[in-house]
């Protein structure tokens, strides 16, 4: 009969397939050793960190020297260790699955009694880490299956160990408890550090607590960073594509075409930290340049105007925009300047005539229907479209910078002033960039929402 350690060894030599073929010929209970062997199935960063891994991180060479000449430490592995095991990985990885079999392994094998599992909300820590399809109840054995106590918040299994969920909204709660290990979901959700410091406060028991953190980045996390440069941290990355055989193809298709080879594609699929300023949306290194352009398939002309007509004031953002077959976009005019509500009407009209536009989109929160109006009475014949902003600038223009990032937007030409607003935008400063709307408007008509409309309709 195979042994759950054999079936673990026979795992280096297979394929996925071969591992199948493995599984059928076996007998009725060693098939349930082997559904509930993790070590079978899951990834090789889905797996606890390896010693050889730990002592390869370079900040554990004064560690290990340390660590050696520590007589408390007698009896122990210098596994043992490490504090916190940072899971940095893309949505749907399988993170909460890595993080539920952990649990597992810490209660069955590694002699653990008393756990804290920390989600962004209670709801969270319910419906994902504990009862949740990746989650602990789907993925215990039945011959060591922990009872659900809801009242209590917590799990309790046959050999008395117990594992209670917290919310990190509610940080006073670990203020008393002690525990000797942790499983903390999503703590880039958290709403701030008191949490995780609370937590860290009530790890003081048993032969050596630790925390896994299962989580997605976030650009610029502060307590994200701080864990990263923890020298008894041990991060391991997944990429959302290791995933791919139990997601959605159409999800894998839609999220390639708009978020890869983006800060937020490295952050959100590939799990990576990014240590950026939070109000850099383009750099110059994004912008490419054609001296004409190919054959577009739709234009528009977006116009952002604005309140006034004076020098001093804001300038109404009129640029002209159009797309190819292949969903690429082309900057084809920057029109911006001050001009009177007639005048920008006109210089609109021109322009969509000029280039055939299919419509003119107007941004209307300040000027309501008259914007629309203004237009239409200096020639009743254009086909207009009105937008009105209900999210915040960040929202709409980092989708309009990512596809400056994946090379899918070329200037006909260099338009140095909108250039420059697109370098020195930042969303949390307050300003409202005139030519930078405009653009983010017209690109957001013509690719962005029709991608999001097939990703809503999955």
């Amino acid at each position: 009969m195979l042994t759950k350690d054999s079936l673990i060894n026979s795992r280096l030599n297979l394929s996925y397939r071969d591992r199948d073929d493995l599984i059928h010929e076996l007998s009725e209970k060693e098939r349930e050793i082997a559904q509930y062997t993790w070590e079978l199935w899951g990834r090789n960063n889905q797996l606890e960190p390896t010693r050889e891994e730990w002592l390869a991180k370079d900040t554990t060479k004064k560690l290990i020297r340390e660590w050696l000449a520590n007589p408390m430490n007698e009896g122990k592995t210098f596994q043992d260790s490490w504090r916190t095991w940072l899971y940095l990985a893309g949505r749907g990885n399988g993170k909460t699955r890595s993080g539920a079999e952990w649990v597992r392994q810490r209660f069955e094998v590694g002699g653990v009694s008393r756990m804290a599992l920390v989600a962004p909300t209670a709801a969270d820590a319910r419906d994902t880490m504990v009862e949740g399809e990746s989650g602990i109840l789907a993925h215990s054995p039945p011959w060591n299956m922990p009872s659900y106590i809801s009242s209590k918040r917590r799990l309790e299994w046959p050999n008395g160990a117990i594992a209670t969920m917290y919310s990190a909204e509610e940080a006073n709660r670990l203020r008393g408890p002690q525990h000797e290990a942790a499983w903390c979901d999503e703590l880039t959700s958290w709403g701030d550090q008191e949490t995780w410091d609370m937590l860290l406060f009530g790890l003081r028991i048993g032969k050596c607590p630790q925390v896994m953190v299962t989580t997605t980045s976030k650009i610029g996390h502060k307590l994200l960073k701080a864990i990263i440069k923890d020298p008894y941290t041990i991060t391991t990355h997944g990429h959302t594509f290791e995933n791919a055989a139990n997601l959605h193809p159409q999800f894998i298709e839609h999220i390639r075409k708009k978020y890869e080879g983006t800060r937020l594609g490295r952050q959100e699929l590939e799990g990576k930290y990014i240590d950026e300023g939070v109000g850099v949306l383009w750099s110059e290194d994004v912008f490419q340049y054609l001296d004409q352009a190919p054959i577009m398939e739709k234009v528009i002309v977006a116009v952002d105007p604005a309140i006034t007509s004076t020098a001093e004031g804001a300038e109404t953002g009129i640029v002209v925009v159009g797309k190819d077959a292949e969903d690429n976009g082309y900057v084809l005019a920057d029109h911006s300047g001050h001009y009177t509500p007639s005048g920008w009407a006109q210089k609109c009209i021109d322009l969509y005539k000029m280039y055939r536009a299919n419509y003119i989109v107007a941004e209307v929160n300040n000027g309501g229907d008259m914007v629309i109006a203004t237009i239409k009475n200096s020639d009743a014949s254009v086909k207009t479209k009105k937008v009105v902003a209900t999210r915040g600038k960040r929202t709409r223009a980092e989708p309009v910078s990512m596809l400056y990032e994946q090379g899918r937007v070329w200037h006909i030409g260099k338009f140095h002033k909108l250039e420059e607003q697109q370098i020195d935008f930042n969303p949390e400063d307050g300003e409202s960039p005139d030519r930078v709307d405009a653009l983010v408007w017209g690109m957001t008509e013509l690719i962005i929402n029709p991608i999001e409309i097939k990703i809503r309709y999955l």
